[in-house]
């Protein structure tokens, strides 16, 4: 699920930024992603040749197609720890999240990417935190497995089980299907504890959404009204 990393004991004042809806990284946990766009392409080269961070981030309008939509004020820094070039030319990357990052202003530079000046001050901690525990994984685990039952979701519990809490917590809050704003109230969750209690409290409303859907359909209710003839 994570992996360790070697943390830099400067941070970039200039940060690479790559905007995806729907996609959440945390520190101390991995995000794969392909790489095609020429400009992202430019980008993994560049972030290569230097720290090999790059800055995620969600654009605040998941259905904004503009090439500079309108970003949230915060992100999380990863660093490139592996890397494959495809035959057709894209880029197989994994980034392992580092530090979450506020963003200062945009930059104006020469590159086709965005890049921006972040505050790393605010998230310090993200580097050297201990890992931290739940205050009672039992009602955690009980909600989650209701909340996979309700989506069919197949889980492996043994390694659900296996598993720190940070991990854990860390884990399935970049892999279920919330929706992007969910995805970054759960990124700006001061600490593991509050992205818990967040987590359990989105789960508790789609459990609910999908009883309430399922209540409509043996009632004969039709989901969609009569159209007129």
């Amino acid at each position: 699920m994570s992996a360790p990393i070697d943390i830099p004991d400067e941070l970039p004042a200039a940060l690479a930024l790559f905007p995806l809806p729907g996609v959440l990284l945390l520190p101390g946990m991995e995000l794969p992603l392909n790489i095609f766009e020429p400009r992202y392409l430019d980008m993994v080269r560049d972030a290569m040749a230097g720290a090999r961070m790059i800055g995620m981030v969600q654009p605040r309008d998941p259905q904004d197609s503009l090439d500079h939509p309108e970003v949230y004020d915060i992100g999380c820094a990863g660093v490139i720890t592996a890397f494959k070039e495809t035959d057709d030319g894209r880029f197989l990357i994994t980034l392992t999240g580092l530090c979450r990052f506020g963003i200062v202003q945009e930059l104006e530079t020469m590159t086709k990417y965005r890049q921006v000046n972040p505050d790393w001050q605010r998230f310090e901690a993200d580097r050297f935190a201990d890992p931290e525990a739940l205050d009672n994984r039992t009602d955690f685990q009980d909600i989650l497995a209701t909340y996979f039952k309700a989506h069919a979701i197949d889980v492996d519990w043994k390694s659900i089980n296996a598993a720190g809490d940070q991990e854990l917590v860390n884990f399935l809050a970049m892999i279920c299907p919330f929706a992007p704003a969910e995805r970054q109230a759960l990124l700006e969750c001061s600490d593991l504890l509050g992205r818990a209690r967040t987590m359990a409290t989105l789960m508790a409303m789609a459990v609910q959404a999908h009883n309430v859907g399922l209540d409509d359909d043996e009632d004969g209710l039709d989901d969609e009204p009569p159209q007129p003839n």
